[in-house]
């Protein structure tokens, strides 16, 4: 369990650097790293323009989802996580993940996009850090996530076990 060690052990000092209160931190050109001042932030606001989210999950592909139910999955999360590419004073939504719990032992990640051009950099493992490292500061000890089979290597290569002791997964979905 090196990660789990690592993740709560402290903050990797290369990369991260703190912001101002409630935002998290950020990575100094992670999103570009040609030299242009190209920063990536995290946020744990909630105040997420819908239309931008809509716009990243159309990047990688998801089936669009009504708005309302968008918004309304939101404010009833648990913890809400999105992931900025600042320039200068522009900025742009890369990356989102969120999670429901029962607020005492588990939590469930949902949602997890990073956008193509970010992918392949280290951004989306530093988003799962970031909401991990969120969950367990609340003291919630079961993190559960649901996976499609392209990325199922993705959540291993962060330690996270498919079936761990011969769980069953089961779903129920309208006829």
């Amino acid at each position: 369990m090196g990660f789990w060690k690592s993740l709560f052990s402290g903050s990797d000092s290369s990369t991260a650097s703190k912001m101002t209160p409630g935002e998290g931190y950020a990575m100094e050109g992670a999103g570009d790293r040609t030299g242009n001042g190209s920063r990536i932030f995290f946020s744990t606001e909630r105040d997420i323009d819908l239309y931008e989210l809509e716009e990243l999950c159309d990047a990688v592909g998801w089936s669009r989802r009504p708005l309302r139910k968008v918004k309304k999955a939101i404010e009833h999360s648990f913890l809400v996580v999105s992931m900025w590419d600042v320039r200068g004073t522009q900025r742009r939504l890369v990356g989102f993940a969120r999670a429901t719990s029962d607020h005492a032992f588990n939590a469930t990640i949902w949602d997890v996009v990073v956008h193509p051009d970010f992918q392949g950099k280290g951004l989306g493992k530093a988003l799962m850090k970031y909401a991990i490292k969120k969950l367990r500061s609340e003291d919630i000890s079961n993190i559960t996530l649901f996976a499609d089979p392209q990325v199922v290597d993705f959540y291993r290569g962060i330690n996270f076990i498919a079936d761990p002791e011969g769980i069953k997964g089961m779903f129920w979905y309208p006829d």
